[in-house]
């Protein structure tokens, strides 16, 4: 596996993990019922339902009895853009959640217990994409490469991302590196030495900036056409990546995920 990508096989393991690495990954819907059976039906997640009360309708998705993601409702007079939101670990919610204000952020929900689970900030960072800040240490947000259906990798795919790098390097420290050859529009975000995310500059051309999440699968084609049988579309057809084979995809509801075949 290439440095790029920092999979890691022991991360169940860790009790904390170090702030600033992903460590959850959630979505907010219209139809919970119908967005539960699309992920099913793709990746074969089962669930259950634990919280936060807070946020309304919530179910945890689970493979193999591991937790892997988060799927929430929202009320029916909310309008939010779909997205799949990537959550940052921190050691206090609510000193991040003044940090990114400070640095010219947007704090949208929180800082909010979720229940005994932990503590949770929603946000935006200065370009506009959303992501999370969670204080707890009972969430994963990487599995280890090779299981299908678990989240992978977290990259931030922006406008321009070196205007940007600096929001998050000043919010939780992170070194960054540029990728070479035809990756040299990426920055990986690395924490003691190890890379946890990335940030990809994808121009102007850019309908609106998001928090990418990679979900591991032992056959991209056969996923790919199995999103669009599920009532999904294709946003970029498989082909050959830094980590194996991807394709980005959407939910029927328009939640834009990627779908990675790893090499090895």
């Amino acid at each position: 596996m290439t440095e790029v990508w920092g999979f890691s096989e022991s991360r169940e393991e860790e009790t904390r993990l170090t702030p600033g690495t992903p460590c959850w990954t959630s979505l907010l819907v219209h139809d919970l019922e119908a967005t539960k059976d699309f992920y099913s039906g793709l990746f074969g997640w089962d669930y259950y339902n634990p919280g936060p009360r807070q946020l309304g309708p919530y179910v945890r998705a689970t493979i193999d009895g591991r937790d892997v993601a988060g799927i929430g409702e929202l009320p029916p007079d909310r309008q939010l853009r779909i997205a799949w939101t990537t959550y940052l670990a921190s050691d206090d919610a609510d000193a991040a959640a003044e940090w990114i204000r400070c640095c010219g952020g947007t704090v949208g929900v929180g800082p909010l217990a979720a229940d005994d689970a932990g503590r949770l900030v929603l946000a935006s960072d200065p370009a506009g994409a959303l992501f999370g800040v969670w204080q707890g240490q009972n969430l994963v947000g990487h599995g280890p490469a090779g299981t299908p259906g678990v989240p992978v990798w977290h990259e931030l795919v922006t406008h321009q991302g070196t205007s940007v790098v600096k929001f998050y390097q000043s919010l939780f420290g992170y070194e960054t590196k540029a990728s070479g050859g035809l990756e040299s529009d990426m920055l990986t975000l690395h924490l003691d030495g190890r890379p946890v995310a990335a940030i990809r500059s994808a121009g102007p051309g850019l309908r609106m900036p998001l928090w990418m999440t990679y979900f591991e699968v032992t056959d991209v084609d056969a996923a790919a056409r199995r999103v669009v049988e599920l009532g999904g579309r294709i946003d970029e057809a498989p082909h050959r990546g830094p980590a194996g084979r991807q394709a980005a995809v959407e939910d029927p509801e328009g939640a834009v995920f990627t779908l990675l075949q790893s090499g090895r």
